[in-house]
């Protein structure tokens, strides 16, 4: 009988990192943005924003394949079921969250039709929505609304990690943070 997988695949970790680290960009950038709102600069802020998004969702896709074609560790059996299902039901909020976004502002910007430079090597294409300004501004504030829970389910996930590392000692960092130490 083969022994259980104590940790994620390379290709899974550098995907949960990539995407994470980005996430964190995304939040700098709009905060860089509302701090210079008015200034040349804050257009380029918007611009990076919408370009991070935009790979955000397509790394997001990646990792929803690669993690279809790789299931996810079973969590420690000592978990309380209640844990097992907020650790689950946060993973798929995760999935829509980081899908919905990219979407969300992609929408928004395709109804305001304002172009999306992809970091300035090419305009991403809009998707064919009707032009027109009070739907990209109900779009907008559905994606600020949404990026608001991104935020919450992002301190939500750390606090949970550093509960597993600091309080349970039950070995859950670890599979994703490979170089601390595992415990016996």
């Amino acid at each position: 009988m083969a022994e259980p997988r104590n940790r994620y695949s390379t290709v899974s970790l550098i995907l949960h990192w990539l995407i994470a680290a980005l996430v964190v960009t995304q939040l700098m950038l709009i905060a860089l943005y509302l701090a210079t709102e008015g200034q040349p600069s804050a257009r380029e802020y918007l611009q990076l924003h919408k370009s991070t998004g935009l790979s955000i969702l397509v790394l997001t896709l990646v990792r929803l394949g690669w993690r279809l074609a790789n299931p996810a560790i079973a969590l420690p059996s000592e978990m309380p079921r209640w844990q097992r299902l907020l650790a689950r039901t946060s993973h798929v909020l995760f999935y829509i969250l980081l899908i919905g976004l990219p979407l969300g502002g992609w929408a928004a910007s395709s109804a305001a039709g304002r172009p999306i430079p992809w970091f300035g090597l090419f305009n991403w294409p809009l998707l064919p929505l009707p032009q027109d300004r009070e739907l990209a501004g109900a779009i907008m504030e559905a994606h600020e609304l949404a990026g608001l829970l991104m935020i919450a389910l992002v301190v939500l996930h750390i606090v949970g990690a550093l509960k597993h590392q600091f309080v349970d000692r039950d070995n859950v960092l670890h599979r994703m943070i490979p170089w601390i130490p595992r415990r016996p």
